[in-house]
């Protein structure tokens, strides 16, 4: 399931979504902020255009909703049901699981865009 080859595999590592070997970003490290949404314009193993058009990834703020309420709720079930929290406390660690996952779900978010569009081709990994 997250083998080289699937679309979560390519979602989850921020690959290329049709050769899956280059990173689509600049640096690994989301939490660098200045750099966090810098992408390579094309990869450099198949030469895959990353931006389709221009404001392609505006379309990705549709995907970051339901993957920010995942990560919302996720919080939420650990602090309430795990942990007891009272509902103050619960309303806090949402809103800091939110605040310090930001660059997560913002490159998810645009992983996931890229590969309703694009899918995996075998021909072009690297052997």
């Amino acid at each position: 399931m997250f083998k080289k080859g699937s679309k979560l595999y390519s979602i989850f590592t921020g690959t290329c979504p049709k050769c899956h070997e280059e990173s689509m970003f600049k640096n690994k490290n989301p939490y660098i902020l200045s750099e966090a949404l810098s992408m390579h314009e094309k990869c450099s193993n198949c030469g895959t255009k990353y931006k389709i058009e221009p404001s392609f990834f505006y379309g990705s703020m549709y995907v970051s909703y339901p993957v920010g309420i995942a990560f919302a709720s996720a919080a939420f079930i650990i602090a309430f049901f795990v942990f007891k929290a009272s509902l103050i406390t619960v309303f806090i660690s949402i809103v800091a699981t939110l605040i310090i996952c930001l660059p997560i779900i913002l490159r998810l978010s645009r992983n996931i865009w890229i590969n309703f569009f694009m899918s995996y081709d075998k021909s072009l990994a690297k052997k």
